[in-house]
């Protein structure tokens, strides 16, 4: 029994200085270490700003190149949902930005998922909202081609932009809804290597 006792006894010895090493070593090494730690006042911690991202989506698809799909990202920043901008950015698989978009977090509301849109309070705007970002990716608002072969060109389109597109019958096009609810259609253009608007 006391054999036990003895080795049990020297591991605990052991184990009790080291430690007190260990934290003399990082007391001497700290530079802060005559400082007081005092938490930061409740008001100020985690304050949200301009900058805050309130919610993520995000979805892969083939845009610029057959082989690799490129990054979809749709990000909400700011204080309050209801006043938030969305960020809508398209990286490609090499990490280049094709697109980067920012409308106002309204944009994203589709009325039919208002009741009734006169009468919606703050939080039936803020729950379509969030509703608006789920679908903002769905698989239909893809489409190839980018412009069907019967389609004339819209006015307000570049005619650069409109005719390197309709000419890649491969192209992919990608339907949303930027601000002050216009309908947009992006593809990209090979030709010119970047993306761009083909409908609005």
């Amino acid at each position: 029994m006391k054999k036990l006792v003895l080795p049990t006894t020297c591991a605990l010895l052991l184990l009790y200085t080291s430690s007190c090493i260990n934290t003399e070593r990082e007391v001497g090494n700290s530079k802060n270490s005559q400082q007081i730690f005092s938490p930061s006042p409740e008001g100020s911690r985690n304050r949200v700003s301009e900058r805050t991202v309130l919610r993520t989506v995000n979805t892969t698809h083939y845009f610029s190149n057959a082989k690799t799909k490129d990054n979809f990202i749709l990000q909400l920043r700011g204080p309050k949902i209801a006043t938030a901008q969305a960020y809508f950015i398209i990286v490609r698989s090499t990490g280049d930005t094709l697109r980067k978009e920012v409308m106002p977090a309204t944009a994203l509301i589709n009325e039919r998922d208002l009741a009734d849109p006169r009468a919606a309070t703050v939080r039936d705007k803020e729950i379509a909202i969030l509703q608006g970002m789920n679908s903002f990716f769905a698989t239909d608002r893809f489409v190839q081609p980018a412009i069907p072969r019967t389609s004339a060109q819209p006015e307000n389109v570049d005619v650069q932009s409109w005719s390197s597109v309709k000419e890649d019958t491969r192209s992919i096009g990608f339907d949303y809804t930027a601000s002050e609810g216009r309908e947009r259609r992006l593809a990209f253009s090979k030709k010119l290597g970047r993306a761009v608007i083909v409908a609005e």
